[in-house]
Order: C-alpha cells, then structure tokens, then sequence
C-alpha cells in the first residue's frame, strides 16, 4: 500500500502542494499522515504513528527528504526502521531514493555508507587528539567540584586522620572520599 507523509514546519504553513503531488503520485489521501512541526523537533507525533503502523510491502511517499528528516543521520535512522519492517521509501524530488528499486536501494547503500564513513572517522581523530592530549598530561571531562565536603576532606586528609574516620565525619562514602583525595593537587592548583 503506498502510504505519504507531508510535513510544513509552522501552522501557518500549509501542506495542499505536497498533498496534491502525493496524490497526483497516487496515494489515497486517507493514507497520508499530516503534520505542522519542525523537523528539527525529536518527537514527531505523525511520524512515529506512521512508523509504528508500517506493514510488509508497504511504500512512503514523500515529496521531499527535508519532509521526512533534517539530517542525513536522522534519514538514516528512519530508513532503517522501514526497511526492518520490510517496507520501502521514495522520495518525488530526490530520485535516488527510491528503494522500491535496485539502483535506488544502491544509491541509499551508498549514501548510507559515506555517512558511516564520515561518522567513523570522525570518532577515530576525536581519539587520536585525546591520545595525544593524554601524552601531554591533560585529560579530559569537567574539572573537579569544589564543595564544603571536598574542602572537609582535605583538611582531615592533610591533618593525617584515617579514611574510615573521614567517612564516619563527613558522611561521604569510601569511594567518594578516595576520588577527592586523589584529585587534591587538582583542587588547589
């Protein structure tokens, strides 16, 4: 069943151009799936009960892929979900998304890949610069809190009272009193 989805990003936007090419395409109009939402918006009402609704053999029409998703990492994700259900996608303006056929579904698979590609790589420099960051004794993450309870433990600490009598004084547990102490240097740079 050929199943549309239309989408204007405001509600003084309306959605009779992308309504009448789906169904100039011909998808029943009781089969299109309307909604007045940014696509930047995660949650998309129409969207996930369309998705949710999919069957077998099923094929979404949209008029354009801005319609259906805002990020090549967002269609993604969506394709994925409609292939899993064993259902297809097409796209009116962007003819390379087509699965219903194989060159379409080749494009997507390339396309689909440059993205892992890209996000690969991505994740393999944000490693090499912490590497590199770590060689050269920086690290990462937010610096250390300086709380009353921190500044408690230090004193106790540096005075040469036991940890088990710093837990029992401040009430933090063993791990938490371990994780100040060893960022003391860090606390009073």
């Amino acid at each position: 069943m050929k199943i549309a989805y239309a989408r204007v990003s405001s509600y003084e936007q309306n959605l009779d151009r992308q309504i009448d090419k789906l169904v100039e395409y011909g998808v029943d109009f009781r089969n299109i799936y309307k909604e007045k939402i940014t696509g930047t918006a995660r949650n998309r009402p129409e969207l996930d009960r369309m998705l949710a609704e999919l069957q077998q053999g099923d094929e979404i029409v949209v008029d354009e892929l801005s319609r259906i998703s805002r990020s090549t990492k967002d269609l993604l994700e969506i394709v994925e979900q409609i292939q899993a259900k064993g259902a297809n996608i097409k796209s009116l303006k962007e003819s390379w998304l087509d699965t219903t056929t194989p060159q379409g579904n080749l494009m997507f698979t390339i396309f689909a890949g440059l993205a892992q590609f890209e996000r690969d790589l991505i994740s393999q420099r944000t490693k090499e610069g912490l590497r590199a960051a770590n060689a050269r004794g920086r690290f990462g993450g937010r610096p250390p809190k300086i709380t009353k309870k921190a500044i408690v433990v230090e004193v106790l600490y540096q005075k040469g009272m036991k940890i088990s009598e710093i837990v029992k004084v401040t009430e933090l547990s063993r791990s938490s009193v371990y994780r100040i102490i060893n960022n003391l240097p860090k606390l009073t740079e």
